[in-house]
């Protein structure tokens, strides 16, 4: 069945884009969804239309996005935590709720969502977080977990 795309579906496709797709695929999750419309002279009109709405929307987002992602290039987490025994295992971790409300307290307010990591830091050390801010926006975030002093 050929659909044309009213939204981005990954592994599939982007908005204004003409795919095939089974016809169960369309009827169960497309349609219903109005991911995607059917193929017709006054849907690409539509599609055409709002695809260039989007993109203005987009612009703007990506604009907002690049003056936020330089103030947060400057941006450094630390953090201390209890360590067990004489390795460097802390007690706990540092997780994506510690990193969010970390970068709120400076002053940031970033979705915990747009903040990627992969799993919660539970030794002591450097990392980097990303921050994806935009599709084409993202900020690396250096993370510093240090020993507490008892």
């Amino acid at each position: 069945m050929r659909l044309l795309l009213r939204e981005e579906v990954e592994h599939l496709g982007r908005r204004g884009e003409v795919v095939n797709v089974n016809r169960g695929y369309a009827r169960n999750f497309l349609l219903p969804k109005r991911l995607a419309v059917e193929v017709t002279s006054d849907n690409v009109r539509m599609i055409e239309k709002e695809k260039k709405i989007y993109e203005a929307r987009l612009a703007k987002e990506k604009e907002e996005a690049e003056g936020l992602a330089r103030s947060l290039s400057s941006l450094k987490l630390t953090f201390r935590r209890k360590v067990h025994g004489e390795g460097e295992e802390l007690y706990g971790s540092v997780s994506l709720v510690d990193l969010s409300e970390a970068i709120e307290a400076k002053g940031f307010k970033i979705e915990k969502r747009k903040i990627h990591l992969i799993e919660p830091f539970k030794t002591l050390g450097e990392f980097e977080i990303t921050i994806k801010l935009h599709p084409e926006v993202s900020v690396p975030i250096p993370v510093v977990v240090e020993k507490e002093e008892e």
